[in-house]
């Protein structure tokens, strides 16, 4: 091995792809892809629970408002990563579900403010706790420590992601 301007060894030939890709990253990349497509597929369902004409993207924009109260909508196009013509195009679907209304923001009355009804707040809190009855049947033989572990890279992960 030799060592590049930084002092540090590259790493030996059985951990890089013939490619010389890292197996590390490309074992990272298969198991987030495995993660991903999974978690699309539970969204729908999940989505199809609150309510049987939900869109599964918009299941999303509900844990938003569940989590963290109030919002506008172009705070809330920014967080999932979508445009203004698209949140409007969610938000209306969602309003006529009756899973949110829309308020006066008490901070600037030209604004308006997304929130979540009663009839949402009770549908998303149901599914919520069945998922999570769900990830602790699962993870039962998990050692709690390693599920918190877990959360917290993933939480780190997603930080960096969002950047």
């Amino acid at each position: 091995m030799h060592e590049d301007g930084n002092g540090d060894a590259h790493r030996g030939a059985q951990k890089m792809t013939p490619s010389g890709a890292d197996r590390e990253f490309l074992a990272l990349e298969r198991e987030l892809t495995v993660l991903l497509r999974r978690a699309r597929a539970n969204q729908g369902e999940m989505a199809r629970e609150v309510h049987p004409d939900l869109e599964s993207s918009a299941y999303g924009l509900l844990i938003r408002l569940d989590e963290c109260g109030g919002r506008r909508a172009t705070e809330l196009a920014a967080y999932i990563g979508v445009g203004k013509a698209t949140m409007s195009r969610q938000l209306r679907a969602l309003e006529e579900l009756g899973l949110i209304a829309r308020e006066p923001d008490p901070a600037d009355g030209r604004a308006w403010l997304v929130t979540l009804t009663d009839e949402g707040r009770s549908r998303v809190g149901k599914v919520r706790e069945a998922r999570r009855a769900r990830y602790v049947r699962q993870l039962a033989h998990w050692d709690r420590r390693e599920v918190a572990e877990l959360a917290r890279l993933l939480n780190q992960l997603n930080g960096v992601m969002e950047k």
